[in-house]
């Protein structure tokens, strides 16, 4: 049985829209902790997603060592600048506000473990560039999405209104949501949860 290690609705919307069946157990980690370790460690903030993912998999996979899990991670990357999900909409206007004009990187990881050890990992990149919306259309913006872009390390959804920041998007659109879903399926059937 899969079991997703994520809180995350989009993900498991995925999942279910891609007619996988699997359970739901969050991780249960500190992930500042991990990430001031893995600073300590000396690894590249642009490796962070990758690092996440794996912690959160095993994290769960030491809970249920028979079931196959998926653990996830994604995270926002502007020049050498790593953002987390903002603590509140004020947060939120001012990363949105930093990032505006800008390029910035998706990094989004996913890992899948089985008693306790890795069997599969996964990453990719989108790059995205904000337009440079007034702030106007950010106050708007702000106002008709609320607190459910506190969720979104990027402070938007690019399947609603989180679109109409951007001028330009390269890359897998399930990646920008969070799930590399196309790799993640070809990895689900080689274990057996997908049918061939």
């Amino acid at each position: 049985m899969l079991v997703l290690a994520s809180a995350s609705a989009v993900r498991a919307r995925l999942l279910r829209e891609a007619g996988i069946r699997f359970g739901v157990r969050p991780a249960e980690l500190d992930e500042d902790a991990v990430k001031s370790t893995l600073h300590q460690q000396g690894l590249a903030v642009s490796d962070f997603a990758l690092a996440l993912a794996e912690a959160k998999a095993l994290d769960v996979s030491s809970l249920s060592p028979q079931s196959l899990v998926l653990g996830c991670d994604q995270t926002l990357l502007c020049g050498t600048r790593l953002f987390d999900k903002p603590r509140d909409l004020a947060e939120a206007r001012e990363n949105l506000s930093f990032l505006r004009g800008q390029e910035h990187q998706l990094i989004c990881a996913a890992v899948l473990a089985q008693n306790g050890a890795v069997v599969w990992r996964y990453e990719e990149r989108a790059h995205l560039i904000m337009r440079a919306f007034s702030d106007g259309f950010l106050d708007a913006y702000l106002k008709s999405e609320g607190a459910q872009i506190l969720g979104s390390v990027g402070c938007y959804q690019l399947e609603g209104l989180g679109a109409q920041l951007f001028s330009s998007v390269m890359g897998d659109y399930f990646t920008v949501l969070g799930l590399p879903l196309i790799p993640l399926l070809g990895a689900l059937r080689e274990h057996g949860v997908v049918t061939s």
